[in-house]
């Protein structure tokens, strides 16, 4: 049988051979043109049953091959015998065979894809006609869900006949495809039939019977046999030297000479990334309308169809599993930027703020955006523009939250004068240089912001590089409570002197304490805590041994990084059912971290869990949940903020849209659009609410919304043994955003759950995001190519177009370029760092 590849039935008859390129003798070839020649051919039949076919196909030979009426009867019951295919079993089926074969004895074997040999026809069982509906066997078979959808069925039937004395064949095309029964090994309408019969020849017919299917799986050869009128079309088409001329390639249109995309990384696999330069795809998003409003209307009547499938195509496992993994992944991203806001702000806005923050704005924006599969997140860009504007705050005498409210309501009023201008429209002037730079740099903040908060647990959690195990009868630790008993010993003492009243202020004498002049007589049976609680200290050489924290951290941090990255390439395989993969697959990350958390619960160490504010009050006291306009401030303060909100502006806007082109390339294949200038709308709309209530602001989050995209993959159900699932697209929906963001809301009542995951195992599910993301994108493996030898390079669509040095050049400016991003991003100057990409 042949779906794009051959297999065979092993010998033993048992099971399928593994799928191959098959290859012909060329003599078969010359042999099959021959038959082609010679035979019957009957195009565009009109017939129903397979019987059909057989009378009409015996009753229309050639004149010179023309058979007598009794070997035309004889044929056409041989021809219409059932045949006896290989059937495709179970794991299960086969374990229940191999079990009850003692009881039944030997099995005689199965017979080969062929129909058995026609010169045998005397055989131990009687042989039925093929039947006019399908039988059971072909309903079940589990070779059906490798079938892709629309296919149809080709049947060759070869065979040695001793009763001819010279071949019969026919080629037969029906006008319609039509079910034929139970001829087939599954049920599928059939199109094309191909028979030959003759006298005993060593293997010849079998080989005239391969190269007949081989070229029937030929996409080129099938369009010409669905249109030839002649039977001269149908033999150029089988023709062995190439054609004369062969169409030119491709000529692309994009102004980047690397913008097609490549097909090496296995992540997106896609022909091209735009249909013209900077078009993120097909279907004018960003074509201007010359109207206030006008691209903004056309984003909302073209995602307002699809409003209701946004919901309904939510339904799939996969939906859950992505919820966990970007829940997790927002929770920890919300805890580290909240507490650097703590620290650049002393607290004015903290981490309670920052999962409100995120709650609120990124439910608000997965109902109403344009591209619901885009996360809302604090970015590094905005956190260091909130740190210079406290220190300003601070230099100046001015109220921080009051300055910061007026300069969201600016950047809120330009974003709007943005969306009315179709400002989004400057999108298309971002090239696949620009976006796979912004890309990479975010991918590498991540990467490198999961290994320095690994690295600085050996701070917290000091390792004991002195520790010797043989000197461990001279480590001691006690509790020194002496600093507690002198300062009171003193004010006793000092009672006795002319001075009372001065020594009066340091000693309460209302109640006198009933003390001992020595110490407790057990110090040794406090604990640390309860020892530094009563204000004593700790002396000995073992004091500060912390049990190997930070090691077990490590493996925690890598095991998660590994295991992720094992599970999602389970899906690929050689184990288990394709549903099981598929499944393990989907709940990789998940599954990682419920792993780890277990070895972690199993080892007991006191590793750092992922701390969760447990109260609804702002983290500074000083602070309430409304931001009043005036007050605090000059009135000339709600004008200078002006000046600082166009820089923010410019921030939100490079921020925001670079991302919202990187997630609407045309390689993710989405279906329902995107919507630039509805998403820009809700992001300036909602630097109102939370510049209001002094929450942090909100744009785009690069990596944890390529990871959402990358978890809700969705992949062709069926396709041919021996080849990988298609990529089909991304399971757009609103619902797996808007759990993530309720999630986060109730996380302040989730604490006691999730203070049982430590954080080296988010840390890793980090790393793990920000590798994902750097290997989705081109750079990645033009980086590859610079330390690869030509002979080994992947057959990637540019290397066919643009010359090797020309890539490298391109290569080697594009790491340049991102060097001197990851400079400036590391100093003050940070700021500006969208307008420099």
């Amino acid at each position: 049988r042949w779906i794009k590849f051959e297999e065979k039935v092993e010998d033993g008859g048992e099971r399928w051979s593994a799928p191959h390129v098959p290859a012909l003798p060329l003599q078969s070839l010359f042999q099959l043109r021959t038959c082609l020649q010679k035979g019957t051919m009957l195009l565009d039949l009109d017939a129903t049953s397979f019987k059909e076919i057989i009378d009409k196909a015996l009753s229309e030979q050639p004149e010179e091959a023309e058979l007598q009426p009794a070997l035309r009867e004889r044929l056409a019951a041989l021809l219409l015998l059932q045949p006896q295919h290989q059937p495709t079993k179970s794991l299960l089926q086969l374990l229940a065979e191999l079990g009850l074969s003692p009881c039944r004895g030997r099995n005689p074997g199965y017979p080969t894809r062929h129909p058995p040999n026609a010169s045998s026809p005397g055989q131990s069982e009687p042989r039925t006609q093929v039947s006019k509906t399908p039988l059971k066997e072909q309903l079940r078979n589990r070779f059906k869900k490798k079938v892709p959808l629309g296919a149809e069925a080709a049947h060759v039937a070869v065979g040695e006949v001793e009763f001819l004395e010279k071949p019969f064949t026919a080629f037969i095309r029906l006008r319609h495809g039509v079910s034929l029964g139970s001829l087939a090994e599954i049920s599928l309408p059939s199109r094309f039939l191909f028979i030959l019969l003759g006298p005993p020849r060593v293997k010849a017919y079998h080989e005239v019977g391969r190269a007949m299917a081989t070229l029937l799986t030929d996409e080129l050869f099938q369009r010409v046999a669905r249109q030839a009128e002649h039977r001269e079309d149908l033999m150029a088409g089988a023709r062995i030297p190439p054609p004369s001329h062969l169409p030119a390639p491709r000529r692309r249109t994009a102004v980047d000479p690397l913008d097609q995309q490549h097909q090496g990384n296995g992540d997106m696999t896609a022909a091209g990334d735009r249909a013209s330069p900077g078009h993120p795809r097909s279907g004018g998003e960003l074509e201007r309308t010359g109207r206030l409003f006008g691209g903004l209307l056309r984003d909302i009547r073209r995602k307002a169809p699809w409003y209701g499938s946004d919901f309904s195509d939510a339904l799939h496992p996969q939906c859950f599993s992505a919820v966990l993994y970007i829940y997790l992944a927002t929770v920890t991203n919300a805890i580290t930027f909240g507490g650097m806001l703590g620290d650049a702000t002393a607290n004015m806005q903290g981490v309670l703020e920052s999962f409100l923050g995120t709650a609120f704005a990124g439910f608000i924006f997965c109902l109403f955006s344009g591209q619901p599969l885009t996360i809302l997140s604090s970015t590094g860009p905005v956190l260091v523009f909130e740190r210079l504007l406290f220190s300003f705050s601070q230099d100046h005498s001015l109220d921080y939250l009051e300055f910061r409210l007026w300069i969201g309501l600016w950047v809120a009023f330009f974003g709007v004068v943005l969306v009315a201008t179709e400002a989004s429209h400057l999108v298309g002037h971002f090239t696949r240089f620009t976006e796979e730079g912004f890309c990479a740099l975010i991918s590498l903040i991540f990467i490198y912001d999961s290994l320095k908060k690994m690295l600085s647990l050996a701070d917290a959690f000091p390792i004991n590089w002195h520790y010797r195990l043989d000197n461990v009868t001279s480590y001691s630790c006690t509790c020194n409570l002496r600093r507690l008993f002198n300062p009171i010993l003193a004010c006793l003492t000092t009672l006795q002197c002319p001075s009372l009243p001065c020594i009066v202020s340091m000693c309460d004498l209302s109640s006198p304490p009933t003390l001992s002049l020595q110490p407790p007589a057990n110090p040794a049976g406090l604990s640390r805590t309860q020892c530094l609680d009563q204000g004593g200290h700790l002396l000995g050489t073992s004091c500060q041994y912390v049990p190997d924290v930070t090691l077990v951290s490590f493996l925690l941090f890598g095991g998660t990084f590994l295991f992720c990255t094992a599970l999602k390439c389970f899906r690929s395989s050689r184990y288990f059912p394709v549903g099981v993969r598929k499944l393990v697959s989907d709940f990789a990350v998940v599954l990682a971290i419920l792993a780890s958390c277990t070895v972690d619960a199993l080892l007991g160490l006191e590793t750092p869990k992922l701390l969760v504010p447990s109260e609804l009050k702002p983290t500074n006291p000083a602070r309430g949940w409304v931001i009043f306009p005036f007050g605090a401030n000059p009135w000339w303060v709600c004008l200078l903020s002006a000046v600082p909100a166009v820089l923010v502006t410019i921030l939100i806007f490079m921020d925001q849209q670079i991302t919202a082109v990187i997630l609407n390339r045309r390689e993710y294949k989405l279906q329902k659009g995107a919507g630039f200038h509805l998403d820009l709308l809700c992001v300036s709309l909602l630097m109102v609410v939370t510049s209001v209530t002094g929450l942090p602001w909100y744009v785009s989050a690069t990596v944890i919304s390529l990871a959402h995209m990358d978890s809700l993959r969705k992949e062709s159900a069926t396709s041919a043994p021996g080849e990988h699932p298609e990529f089909l697209g991304i399971r757009e929906q609103r619902l797996t955003g808007l759990a993530v963001f309720i999630l986060m809301g109730v996380s302040v009542f989730m604490a006691p759950v999730l203070k049982h995951i430590p954080m080296p195992v988010l840390y890793g599910v980090f790393l793990h995001m920000g590798v994902t993301a750097l290997n989705s994108i081109q750079l990645t493996d033009r980086v590859r190519l610079l330390l690869m030898p030509a002979k080994h390079q992947p057959d990637l669509a540019y290397l066919r177009h643009v010359p090797l040095r020309r890539v490298h050049l391109f290569t080697t400016i594009q790491l340049l370029c991102l060097a001197l991003l990851w400079l400036l991003k590391s100093t003050v100057a940070a700021i500006i760092f969208p307008v420099m990409v």
